[in-house]
């Protein structure tokens, strides 16, 4: 139920929000799509920390490029 919570949430702001703010996302997938990905395969708490260290990265110093959610079994 959180989950799905949590996945409407993005969505809405996908739908309601991010049209105005424009296509400014300096990675692949956008922030908001990554977030998506994050919660459904990491779950609600590693997903949402997940998806704010990337917003935090989406600075001009941060990089750019296609930064995909990992795997749950990939290690660093």
């Amino acid at each position: 139920m959180i989950k799905k919570s949590f996945l409407l949430l993005i969505k809405l702001y996908q739908i309601f929000i991010s049209p105005y703010l424009g296509n400014n996302c300096r990675f692949y997938p956008s922030c908001s799509n990554y977030a998506i990905q994050a919660i459904e395969k990491h779950g609600v708490i590693l997903g949402i920390k997940m998806s704010i260290i990337r917003v935090l990265r989406c600075n001009p110093w941060g990089g750019s490029g296609v930064d995909m959610v990992r795997d749950k079994d990939v290690k660093n």
